[in-house]
């Protein structure tokens, strides 16, 4: 009965979510669009013409939204679940932390790319500590593997979750990068824990 009552919960809140709804009127997968949207608003991020890699990308919303703003450019997008393809995107399905798939990405690209962006996280287990130490692991070792390949003034953005290795995270970040912001979309649920970060210029 519990369960019922949990997932008709979930269901109202999807109903009442504005972004859950103009995420159909827009054609976005996700409402995560959104989330990105925010993003590039508040940091002026894509024009056209750029090479953007999607890491943790499915369903799909944010290599939408980069694929319809970069639109020459190159378009790389990962993820354990298989996709939709998005236009003449590249889609990678695999493990990111898997050295097997960073070389197919690598392989891939021509020279460096201006965005790394990455919305993974893990499967939550509801212990918010561990769910935020988890994803940060994600992240730095998205950030690591992005500050190699990423041209001197490109950009990376990864979801983070406030908690145990927030601080920690945020000084890798001013590690390999010049500037390092933290930002927390509108569209991010309430009740959420999660914020981006938002690195530029590699050192």
């Amino acid at each position: 009965m519990k369960k019922n009552k949990i997932s008709k919960n979930w269901v109202n809140k999807q109903r009442r979510d504005i972004y859950v709804r103009q995420s159909k009127v827009d054609g976005y997968r996700a409402r995560s669009a959104y989330k990105l949207i925010e993003i590039d608003e508040k940091f002026k991020i894509f024009k056209g013409g750029l090479s953007v890699i999607d890491i943790g990308a499915a369903p799909g919303s944010w290599s939408q939204y980069a694929f319809k703003v970069a639109k020459s450019g190159k378009l790389i997008s990962i993820d354990l679940k298989k996709m939709e393809p998005i236009g003449n995107s590249v889609q990678i399905q695999g493990d990111f932390t898997d050295e097997k798939i960073q070389e197919e990405i690598k392989k891939n690209i021509n020279g460096k790319v201006d965005v790394v962006m990455s919305d993974m996280a893990v499967d939550t287990t509801g212990i918010k500590n561990i769910d935020s130490i988890q994803t940060g692991e994600l992240c730095k070792e998205a950030m690591i593997f992005a500050k190699d390949l990423m041209r001197e003034n490109g950009y990376f953005i990864s979801k983070i979750f406030m908690g145990g290795t927030f601080n920690e995270i945020v000084a890798e970040g001013k590690n390999y990068f010049k500037e390092v912001k933290v930002f927390k979309p509108k569209s991010s649920r309430k009740d959420s824990k999660e914020s981006f970060i938002i690195c530029r210029k590699v050192r």
